[in-house]
């Protein structure tokens, strides 16, 4: 049986689908989705999301916290970076201002490839994100282990943004769409909800 490990880039993911103007596929279920990829003797080992908190954005963030809850609750590992702040002056008139870097997640996906690979921990990469800055992860990979098979695939109207990750395929609204996260969730012993979908992705 072929192991597939899947690696998310989460905002990569993230502002495609909200370029869509279709809320509702916000609310994704990732391991549903690589499921959808699988090829036939394939399995799927294991689904990393890769993303950081907008904590200065409120109502973002908490929607973003309960996106997390319910991934992991299907099982995907969720391996969370952080952004940086900035204060940046304008030249011409001295205003400032607050800018945000997302820090660490290309970091992160770059370094678990490389190790799940050393360590053989798949057969199959799947890689979703459009972001070149992981060619030379990729490259690694090749080179080191030509065995291995690593499957890029762009989220939705990015392939031309991932056209030096060579991608497979591009992911599609209608594939996204059938692949809906549970509305929520109860723990059954406590009868706590432990997630629930925000009412914006509706």
């Amino acid at each position: 049986m072929t192991r597939i490990i899947a690696y998310v880039d989460g905002f990569n993911l993230y502002h495609a689908i909200d370029d869509l103007n279709r809320p509702t596929i916000k609310w994704l279920d990732l391991k549903a989705l690589i499921t959808s990829l699988a090829r036939p003797k394939e399995t799927v080992a294991e689904v990393n999301y890769f993303s950081a908190y907008a904590t200065w954005r409120p109502h973002a963030y908490q929607r973003h916290i309960e996106y997390v809850k319910a991934l992991e609750y299907t099982g995907v590992k969720c391996i969370m970076g952080h952004f940086k702040s900035k204060k940046r002056t304008c030249r011409s008139c001295g205003d400032q201002w607050t800018e945000h870097e997302e820090k660490e997640t290309d970091v992160h996906i770059a370094a678990r490839i490389v190790v799940d690979a050393c360590e053989d921990r798949y057969d199959r990469a799947v890689l979703i994100t459009a972001d070149s800055d992981l060619v030379p992860a990729l490259d690694i990979v090749r080179a080191r282990y030509p065995k291995k098979q690593l499957f890029v695939v762009a989220p939705p109207k990015r392939f031309s943004h991932a056209r030096g990750l060579k991608p497979a395929m591009e992911l599609t609204p209608g594939r996204l769409a059938k692949c809906p996260l549970p509305l929520t969730a109860t723990d059954h012993t406590t009868e706590r909800v432990l997630f629930r979908r925000p009412l914006t992705y509706v």
